[in-house]
């Protein structure tokens, strides 16, 4: 079991992560200007929605591979800032009364609640569509086939082969009992894809060798089932008022995880030992990828 991170690499990466989402944030609040049309409505909701808060761990993840390959600061927070676009589409979208019918997230009302339906939908629309904008844009990066690769990367780990198939995946649980290997899959899918490709953006604005952009996978691979598992946990052990969403509902939904069919022991093990693995995938990087397995370590201890 992996020893509880450190006080000081505590402090040391949560400063980095609240940095990094400030900077994030600025970003996002650039890139989503405040307007006087008859279009506002839905920019008002994609800010509600983008620039509600939140750990930002897959910006986090863009712009700390990044810096393994010396990217240029800004073209990483643009990337950054793109799949951050993504994850909040997909959280609005989530939380719609057709899908996980949720009326809190990150610890304030839901966008549908907020606004209504119809523009909840549009608001995701609007945010997806945006982030390949941004990276296609010539200031994200001057070579075009860089600009490619980031969009193909992203847009097939949100697809129908992605996080979309791994939603989809989730919804079809309601109604089918699902072994470890099917929940694996469908976290992955749901989740891990997002997390991978987040680190991957960072090694392809480096133009990163092979064998750097394999180690990468193989830590995000890990830690996205630990961040999953460690979500189940919080769902069985939190409160609302402290994860910043409803907990509690996939037991009453009888919907199977990892807790449910590990138990909560087992399944903390298993996500520590994940952790431990995902640390290692880093030796390359030396000092350099610190904060990556300070990182590691602290997604499965967090309490939100």
């Amino acid at each position: 079991m992996s020893q509880p991170v450190p006080d000081n690499d505590i402090s040391d990466l949560k400063t980095a992560l609240a940095e990094n989402a400030d900077a994030v944030s600025e970003v996002l609040d650039e890139m989503l200007p405040v307007m006087d049309t008859p279009e506002a409505r839905v920019v008002e909701a994609m800010r509600y929605a983008a620039l509600a808060g939140g750990k930002r761990v897959r910006p986090f993840l863009v712009t700390q591979s990044a810096r393994l390959f010396d990217v240029d600061p800004r073209a990483a927070l643009r990337a950054a800032a793109a799949v951050e676009m993504i994850h909040c589409y997909s959280l609005v979208h989530d939380d719609l009364p057709a899908m996980d019918d949720d009326d809190l997230r990150r610890g304030q009302p839901t966008c549908h609640l907020k606004f209504d339906e119809a523009t909840a939908i549009l608001a995701g629309d609007a945010l997806l569509t945006k982030a390949f904008e941004i990276l296609a844009a010539p200031e994200t990066h001057d070579d075009a086939r860089v600009r490619s690769d980031l969009v193909l990367a992203l847009a097939k780990a949100a697809g129908e082969h992605g996080m979309v198939g791994g939603q989809m995946m989730d919804l079809w649980a309601e109604e089918n009992d699902l072994d470890v290997a099917q929940i694996t899959r469908l976290q992955r899918m749901k989740t891990g894809e997002l997390i991978s490709v987040s680190a991957e953006m960072g090694a392809i604005l480096g133009k990163a060798s092979e064998d750097a952009r394999h180690l990468l996978h193989a830590y995000t691979h890990d830690i996205g089932l630990a961040f999953q598992i460690a979500d189940d946990l919080l769902d069985v052990e939190g409160d609302a008022e402290t994860v910043g969403k409803a907990t509690g509902k996939d037991a009453a939904a009888g919907k199977a995880t990892f807790v449910s069919l590990l138990g909560v022991e087992k399944a903390r093990q298993q996500a520590s030992l994940l952790s431990e693995q995902a640390a290692r995938h880093l030796e390359l990087f030396g000092e350099k990828g610190d904060l990556l397995r300070q990182l590691a370590r602290f997604i499965v201890e967090r309490r939100a």
